[in-house]
This record gives C-alpha cells, structure tokens and sequence, in this order.
C-alpha cells in the first residue's frame, strides 16, 4: 500500500513496471510486509473482504430488490427454487441445488415456450451481490445481440438455491440448443451447455468469468458469450469437445 516499505524500498519509488503491475489487478500482489506478516492496511483490507465474501454466500435472493419491480416486469421474470429448502441446506447439499421442485418444473413448463435458440436463466449461486451488479446490464445485451443473429430467445426466469447442474434439467425442460446460466460467484460467471441433459457432467460445460468492474464489462462479456453460444450450435457441441479456434474466447471448465 501507499507509505508501506518493501525491503527498504518506499512504494512511491517503485519501478513503472510494478505500478502498472498492481494498477491492473485488485489482487494483493506487491503489497510489501511487516516482518513475516503482510502490513496493517493490508490485513484489515484481507479481513474485510473475507468477511464480504463470507455475507454474500449466505445473502438471500429477494428479486424485486435486486431488480426493481419495471426490470421484472419489462422481462417478465418469474421465480423458481431447487430442492434446497433453504440457504443452509443450500450450502450443505450441493446436490439438491441441481434439481428443480415438481412444482417449479411445472412452472416453467407452462411459462417458457420449447425448443429455441437460446435459453438464459439467473441463478444466485454463491453471491447474490453479484447477480446484483451484474445481471441487470447482461440480460438487454445478451436479447439485442441474439434477436440480431436471428435466434429465438426464451423466457428467462430466476433460480432461487442454485447450482450449475440445473443446466442440466433447464435442457431437459425446454429442449433448446443452449442454455446459459448466469449465476451469482466472486467474481461474474456465465456457464454455458449445448442441448443439456441428465448424462452432462463439467466436461459437457463451458464457461466465461471475470464479468465485473475491473474484469471483463457487460458489453464484451455478452459479445463472448453469444460467439460461444454461436460456435457451440455451429459444432453441435459444448464443453471439452469444443475445439477453441483464434475467433472464440479460451473458456475453463468447472462447477460450483
């Protein structure tokens, strides 16, 4: 931090390569020491965010605060929740978070059309203030950029209790080519699958992260999600088997 000494050496008096370092990256590289320890302002910056990442797993989704009631109405978001009775279990049973209640597969039968182009649903994951921050500004994007290639959209709706393998009865619901899943994490995520069903594991699952302020904006994130989605309906294929050319994005794999 600013005023702290690292060897001897006064943070004002850096070289330009460890500022441009560091003003690039919120993480705490560089960041000098205390002896053995990291230097005050650090730990207490350490802590603080520990204890945000802490709140935000355990926030509750409340859609009409996140969104406001015209965004719910503009897109006509409904709400539907997994086997996961409550956050506590949420978070004790990953496996409940990856199937849907009947009566919320009723739901979204009778609420979303079959079969299109492009299904998204908003999951609160592990960070409600992330879905906050970040949906509102994805969801016009990632509409404007698949009506323009000609796709057919269907009804996003809102997944209380979520984890990433809902993808897998979101396809089997619905039946579109791919779905995308933007759901809550430190920091934004997109994951993605082409025809989803019950046999995807995380090799069947692409994804694309750092969506947030000082990664990557709303406008580029929607951009690679929709060329991704585009490749995956071009090679009929999602995950592993995706081969990644120089005109679409690296992607990782995994699951929360």
């Amino acid at each position: 931090m600013a005023g702290e000494r690292d060897d001897g050496l006064a943070a004002a008096n850096w070289p330009e390569i460890v500022r441009r370092i560091r003003a690039r990256t919120p993480a705490r590289l560089l960041v000098g020491r205390a002896g053995a320890a990291y230097p005050t302002g650090t730990q207490l910056e350490l802590r603080e965010a520990h204890a945000a990442a802490r709140d935000a797993v355990r926030a509750e989704m409340d859609a009409r605060a996140i969104f406001g009631a015209s965004f719910l109405e503009q897109w006509k978001l409904f709400e539907v929740s997994t086997q996961a009775a409550n956050k506590r279990e949420f978070l004790l049973r990953p496996d409940l978070g990856r199937h849907f209640t009947d009566s919320a597969r009723t739901e979204i039968f009778n609420r979303c059309s079959k079969g299109n182009d492009l299904q998204i649903a908003i999951g609160d994951g592990l960070s409600v203030p992330a879905v906050a921050a970040q949906v509102p500004s994805l969801i016009p994007l990632l509409y404007q950029s698949a009506i323009t290639r000609g796709w057919t959209v269907g009804q996003t709706f809102v997944v209380r209790y979520c984890r990433v393998g809902i993808l897998n009865e979101i396809g089997e619901l619905l039946g579109p080519k791919v779905v995308v899943l933007l759901i809550g994490e430190r920091p934004g995520l997109a994951y993605m699958a082409y025809r989803p069903d019950s046999t995807h594991t995380d090799a069947n699952r692409n994804l694309v992260s750092n969506i947030h302020a000082r990664g990557l904006g709303p406008e580029d994130a929607a951009d690679r999600i929709l060329r991704l989605a585009e490749r995956m309906i071009t090679a009929r294929t999602s995950g592993g088997n995706l081969r990644i050319d120089s005109n679409v994005p690296r992607t990782i794999i995994g699951e929360i």
